[in-house]
């Protein structure tokens, strides 16, 4: 599922469906797996005021001690969303990439916000929908091993090239690491990551 929140960023929805063909093409096996594809128009959370992710803001942290990226919502929503959907398909697990080891700060990223989530679902759809996040507990460099432990060099260089995390949409600077300025949070965080992994590797 992709979600539409007028991000800044929005690159990342061009990547999304060319990092989504690329699997589909390379890992067939995996495709087969992912079913049909959904794009969602959560455009309702940038109407709800500014953010760093979704209007021309400075990127820093604000006096609430988060950083202004933060979308408040934002992931309670896309799961609320996710979850209907899964219903309706027939799916009880929905699967998340957030992580509390190695992150912005977000408080809709942790362990705790989830589980609460989760059991919030499960009352509303009266299912026994469940939210797995695999990497909750795995740093930038874990995440980087993980991705070369399950699909090889391929995967790894796939990510590189067809994935994009810069909160400002940088797509004209290449790093080893990826597309990005370099400098943003997200982009120190992939770039750390990247360097951590390839020292220990």
């Amino acid at each position: 599922m992709g979600f539409d929140y007028g991000q800044r960023h929005r690159v990342e929805l061009e990547c999304r469906t060319r990092f989504i063909d690329s699997i589909r093409a390379q890992f067939p096996e995996w495709g087969e797996r992912l079913g049909a594809d959904h794009m969602l128009d959560a455009s309702v959370l940038k109407s709800l005021g500014e953010s760093a992710m979704t209007d021309d803001v400075a990127i820093e942290m604000t006096e609430a001690g988060l950083p202004s990226t933060f979308v408040p919502g934002r992931n309670l929503l896309f799961f609320t969303l996710a979850g209907a959907l899964a219903y309706r398909r027939g799916i009880d697990v929905l699967v998340g990439g957030m992580c509390e080891t190695d992150y912005s700060g977000y408080p809709d990223c942790r362990a705790a916000t989830l589980a609460a989530q989760e059991q919030t679902l499960q009352l509303g759809l009266d299912s026994t929908v469940r939210i797995e996040t695999p990497l909750m507990y795995v740093d930038k460099a874990g995440t980087w091993a993980l991705a070369e432990e399950t699909g090889g060099q391929a995967l790894v260089d796939l990510i590189t090239e067809e994935t994009h995390t810069c909160y400002l949409g940088d797509r004209t600077r290449r790093h080893e690491w990826g597309y990005g300025c370099g400098t943003c949070p997200a982009c120190e965080l992939r770039s750390s990551g990247w360097q951590r992994w390839k020292a220990g590797a």
